[in-house]
């Protein structure tokens, strides 16, 4: 596997000698201080030119990066916006495990995105055409001090969402309960375990895509009863997740509304734990919840 060096060598090394690339900026996780390092980490490159045609028509270009496994051409993708005049990639995987995202963006698209993103690092300049960029950051991924009107409509979410995983739950629709938890009820917690990060380091961190980071400042304990709702699919062990994942909400949305002096609607959420224990008792083929 190639080292980190001799990465940056080559994309370096690659757009010094070519006249139609103008300077090179990475963003991505390489550029912030605060991620892990590790073997699996992309190199985001971007080279900025005057146009992609050339780029674009040149399908053998790229080969001088090295031996590829497998690629993605994004902006050829029926399911990704793209304007290929001024932003065209090739996302490669390569055989020795190195991964490039590689752009090619004209000034126009790099003038209007450079300076929305923080985590942006400089690597070649030939003639002094990018903005000046602060020291790279992720300020702007810290957590965000929420409102009462944010906590109330997060905790509402949830336990109006729980009906729809006890229904998915009784009838055994397992594909039905997974997007149930993992896209309305997941991130509701993910949200407020963030908001209890933010009250312990003044809002002043970033938690990582998907709160892969939130290890770093929970409790050990309270860590390792967020991984145990993340469950197989099996009907029963999807209930004791869901409860699982139920008591920790409740627990840590209570200490959040404390320390940030919001109200917890309590009432909101013992119904809804009251229907979700009821839904779990019922027998298979009840003509009635309540009877």
């Amino acid at each position: 596997m190639r080292s980190e060096q001799e990465m940056y060598d080559l994309i370096i090394n690659t757009a010094s000698q070519d006249a139609r690339i103008r300077a090179v900026y990475m963003n991505g996780s390489r550029t912030n201080p605060n991620a892990v390092k590790d073997i699996f980490q992309d190199y985001d490159i971007i080279y900025v030119v005057e146009e992609t045609q050339s780029f674009r028509e040149d399908k053998g270009w790229i080969d001088r990066f090295g031996e590829r496994l497998y690629m993605q051409y994004p902006e050829d993708n029926v399911y990704y916006e793209n304007d290929v005049e001024n932003c065209y990639g090739w996302l490669i995987q390569f055989a020795d495990g190195n991964r490039l995202d590689l752009h090619v963006c004209t000034f126009r698209w790099v003038f209007e995105e450079i300076t929305k993103d923080k985590l942006c690092k400089v690597l070649l300049d030939k003639e002094k055409c990018l903005p000046d960029i602060p020291q790279s950051t992720d300020e702007d991924y810290w957590v965000k001090e929420p409102t009462a009107q944010q906590f109330m409509d997060t905790c509402n979410e949830y336990w109006w969402c729980l009906n729809n995983v006890a229904k998915g739950l009784w009838r055994e629709e397992i594909p039905y309960v997974m997007d149930m938890i993992n896209y309305n009820i997941r991130p509701q917690l993910i949200r407020i375990l963030a908001w209890e990060i933010g009250c312990i380091t003044d809002y002043s961190v970033s938690i990582g895509k998907s709160g892969k980071y939130m290890y770093r400042w929970l409790e050990k304990k309270t860590w390792e009863r967020f991984l145990r709702t993340y469950s197989m699919g099996v009907i029963q062990s999807l209930w004791d997740s869901v409860f699982i994942m139920c008591d920790l909400f409740q627990e840590v949305a209570k200490d959040v509304s404390q320390k940030m002096n919001f109200t917890y609607n309590q009432e909101e959420a013992d119904n809804s734990l009251k229907f979700l224990e009821k839904v779990q008792m019922l027998p298979k083929g009840a003509k009635e919840i309540y009877s």
